[in-house]
């Protein structure tokens, strides 16, 4: 099925338009503006879809392994992580 078109929005622009630096700025801006909660829901959030890209990656690696498993060996890469 066919998605509908729509119309490039001036945030569509301002996107193109806007350098590396820019961004990281209004992205900083956007955080700054944010409450603690709000930027706690975030890290939480990236947290947990760092977890899965790492699962996935297990998965990949231990096609035979279980769910215990994969968590197991995600806990391990974590630790080893904080060792470098």
């Amino acid at each position: 099925m066919k998605e509908p078109t729509r119309k490039p929005s001036s945030f569509d622009q301002n996107i193109k338009d806007m350098t590396p630096e820019a961004a990281l700025e209004k992205q900083i801006e956007l955080y700054r503006a944010m409450t603690p909660e709000q930027r706690l829901n975030i890290a939480l959030g990236l947290h947990e879809l760092s977890c899965e890209v790492a699962r996935e990656g297990i998965r990949y690696q231990h096609p035979q392994a279980n769910d215990a498993e994969v968590e197991r060996l995600l806990r391990t890469r974590i630790a080893l992580s904080r060792e470098l």
